[in-house]
């Protein structure tokens, strides 16, 4: 039976998370598979790989056959790496403890440059939030500037309403006249050395 070590999609719709799996190489991409050797997510910087490191290992050695993607990770996990010096082990190339020693000096030189990317990573995200903010900070000053303004010049034209309002009133108020005071004519008391009016004489029945 020919078998290979390929992804099975996962995930949902805008995110595919992958299962590395053995598996018939008759089977559909989807369908029954073997064995289950690990996840990979190519949605992180950089992706993560969960391998089951002795057990792809394993299929590599017994002729399970990778898909160019499944290779790569693979190769950047240091699968191929240990069954190449494996290989050497066998051959008589040298021992076991110096094939450790070459895995591990590679394992360490590949961490250095995870942590790197790492850190770039980081920083990058730093330098965006930054920007972000400093740009969030412009809008609300040009934002709060344009409000200032729309009020100044809202308080100008009540303003300019309310002098308007009072110059039109002065101008239908009419004016007020003063009446003339009359003047009071004094009346002529009778004077006291006048004689009575001499009463008329009864007439003779």
């Amino acid at each position: 039976m020919a078998t290979k070590i390929r992804l099975q999609r996962g995930g949902h719709k805008g995110y595919a998370v992958y299962r590395i799996v053995a598996a018939d190489a008759r089977a559909p991409r989807d369908g029954r598979f073997i064995e289950k050797l690990g996840m990979y997510n190519p949605n992180t910087n950089p992706a993560t790989v969960m391998l089951n490191f002795d057990r792809a290992l394993y299929w590599l050695e017994v002729g399970a056959q990778p898909t160019d993607t499944v290779r790569t990770i693979l190769s950047r996990e240091g699968v191929l790496m240990m069954k190449h010096l494996r290989g050497g082990v066998k051959k008589g190339a040298f021992d076991e403890a110096a094939a450790q020693a070459k895995f591990e000096a590679w394992k360490a030189d590949k961490e250095k440059g995870l942590d790197a990317v790492r850190q770039n990573e980081q920083k990058t995200k730093k330098d965006l939030a930054a920007k972000r903010l400093e740009e969030e900070k412009k809008l609300n000053e040009v934002l709060a500037k344009k409000v200032a303004e729309k009020k100044a010049a809202a308080v100008a034209e009540e303003a300019e309403a309310a002098a308007e309002e009072a110059s039109v009133a002065a101008e239908e108020a009419p004016a007020v006249e003063e009446a003339p005071v009359a003047e009071e004519t004094p009346q002529e008391a009778p004077a006291a050395d006048e004689p009575a009016a001499e009463e008329a004489p009864a007439e003779e029945a």
